[in-house]
């Protein structure tokens, strides 16, 4: 599901793997599900699908630009494929970001 593309990079994120572009978080494995980061409008779109909600990897702790992806897609990948790429659109034309603050 990671888009093969010079400027994505993965590492390590809240046990398990995430994809960046220029830095930004955009896409990552929770447990057994796929969160996307998105512009309001995709979020709100998104959201008005039954399955998906907002990521809260702590209780109590939303990151309200991320949304899980229904699990249902799982056997739907082009539908997916779909989503991870508005998310990488997005992020990527968000401000860059640098290396790890010291």
């Amino acid at each position: 599901m990671v888009p093969k593309d010079p400027r994505v990079t993965t590492r390590p994120m809240f046990g398990n793997v995430s994809a960046f572009v220029n830095g930004n978080m955009f896409m990552g494995v929770y447990g057994d599900d796929l969160f996307v980061r998105l512009s309001g409008e995709d979020r709100d779109e998104l959201l008005g699908e039954a399955g998906a909600s907002v990521f809260e990897p702590m209780k109590g702790k939303q990151m309200k630009e991320y949304i899980l992806v229904p699990r249902v897609w799982r056997t739907q990948p082009k539908i997916v494929t779909s989503w991870v790429s508005r998310s990488m659109d997005w992020a990527s034309k968000l401000p860059k970001k640098g290396g790890k603050k010291k």
